[in-house]
């Protein structure tokens, strides 16, 4: 089983601590409840199943009928609390709670680097750019940077971006991609991050309206009354269009400047109510 440092989800860590138990002996799920101190007999399965959530309290005591102790059964406490959080701040505070923890561990959390790549926007920027200017130091990617970040900040993201193996150095130490684009995958911590940049280029966008000259940005929009059925198609023509702009931008090696394309489609009203009758 793996560890419980490489687990997001208390609910399937607790499905796999039941099914290695159950695998090497004639372990029940009576008998697991009733070590975490549970008068329903299901309570866990079902909290494995994630029908039922637990409390802190009750977190803790399932942790130590686990036999978790120390930074084991605090990291477990603290995926109970990611999924009891109901903001993005809360849910990113306690995952960098659960990522130190990992890392003083040396535990890789999947997911983890994603987490931290969409955390910034400042890793998507500099991916782009730190190879498109050969031989710049810190502070003259800094000063290139729409906007203004400081060459420390520059520093710490590039640590970053290779430590995660998303830039490495050539036999010129100059920085360049291992891989053409980066996309979100499946984790489900990743959205969180995501959220949270989405946020942030929306606001970059507001001030590129007046910030940037309009022959160096295109703003354009539509207002549509639509059904379902036309949002559903909409939506995957985006997606498509997606991978086309992603195909044109990788077709070339050189890069003269690092854009943000956001692509947002959203309600401008509320769902109809049916009035009839």
């Amino acid at each position: 089983m793996k560890d419980v440092l490489e687990y997001t989800d208390y609910h399937q860590y607790i499905a796999d601590y039941y099914a290695e138990k159950k695998a090497k002996s004639a372990f029940t799920w009576q008998e697991f409840t009733r070590a975490a101190g549970f008068s329903s007999l299901v309570h866990l399965k079902y909290a494995s199943e994630g029908k039922l959530n637990l409390s802190d309290a009750a977190a803790l005591r399932v942790a130590q009928a686990m036999h978790l102790a120390g930074y084991e059964q605090d990291y477990f406490c603290e995926m109970v609390k990611f999924d009891h959080a109901k903001t993005d701040e809360e849910k990113k505070s306690i995952f960098n709670k659960m990522l130190a923890i990992a890392d003083i561990h040396k535990v890789r959390i999947l997911g983890g680097n994603s987490f931290r790549y969409f955390d910034s926007w400042k890793n998507p920027v500099l991916r782009e750019l730190a190879p498109a200017m050969p031989g710049a130091k810190p502070l003259a990617l800094a000063k290139a940077c729409r906007p203004d970040i400081s060459a420390a900040e520059v520093s710490e993201s590039l640590s970053f971006l290779i430590k995660a193996n998303l830039l490495q150095k050539d036999e010129n130490g100059n920085y360049v991609q291992t891989e053409k684009s980066v996309t979100t995958g499946p984790m489900d911590v990743t959205p969180l991050a995501v959220r949270g940049m989405h946020r942030k280029m929306g606001e970059f966008a507001l001030d590129a309206i007046e910030g940037v000259p309009q022959d160096e940005r295109h703003f354009s929009g539509l207002t549509l009354g639509i059904t379902r059925k036309a949002y559903e198609d909409i939506v995957q023509e985006i997606a498509e269009f997606r991978k086309r702009i992603i195909a044109i931008a990788t077709r070339e090696d050189d890069t003269d400047e690092v854009y943000r394309l956001n692509v947002q489609f959203f309600p401008m009203t509320k769902k109809s109510v049916d009035n009839k009758g």
